[in-house]
C-alpha cells in the first residue's frame, strides 16, 4: 500500500487561507488558483486547500458548520525553548489560541487556529 502524498484541508476562502500558511510557513503556494491552492513545505509534506464549496464528491459535513476543528497540522519541536519561541511566534501573528502551553500525558504542547479553525498542534515529546 503506497503512503499518502499529502494533506487537503478543507477551507472557506482559498485565497485568504493559502495567504495565511504563505505567512506561517514564509513559503508561497507552487499551485493557487480560485478554488485550490497547494504548498510544499522543507519537510516534503504537500498541504493543499480546498474550497469546501468545491470538494468532489461533495463532503457529509453540514455547510452551516466551518470546515475545521477535526483535524490537526503538528508541528514537532526540539525542546521547550523552542515551544515557547514558537508560542510567542504566534502570539505575535495574533493567532486565536485553542490551547496554551501546557504539559499533558504525550509531551509540552500549545495549539492556535487557521483562519477556518483548524488546530495547529505545537509539541515538545515527553520522555518515554
Amino acid at each position: 500500500m503506497q503512503h499518502p502524498s499529502f494533506v487537503i484541508l478543507y477551507v472557506e476562502n482559498p485565497g485568504h487561507s493559502a495567504t495565511f500558511y504563505q505567512q506561517l510557513f514564509a513559503v508561497a503556494p507552487v499551485e493557487a488558483s480560485p478554488g485550490f491552492a497547494m504548498f510544499v513545505l522543507n519537510s516534503g509534506l504537500r498541504l493543499g486547500l480546498w474550497h469546501r464549496q468545491h470538494i468532489v464528491p461533495a463532503t457529509t459535513l453540514d455547510a452551516a458548520l466551518p470546515a475545521g476543528g477535526c483535524c490537526e497540522l503538528v508541528f514537532q519541536l526540539a525542546d521547550s525553548a523552542a515551544l515557547e519561541a514558537a508560542y510567542q511566534q504566534c502570539l505575535h501573528k495574533q493567532l486565536p489560541v485553542a490551547l496554551a502551553p501546557v504539559q499533558l500525558e504525550f509531551g509540552e504542547t500549545f495549539v492556535v487556529l487557521d483562519p477556518d479553525q483548524h488546530r495547529l498542534r505545537f509539541y515538545v515529546p515527553g520522555k518515554m
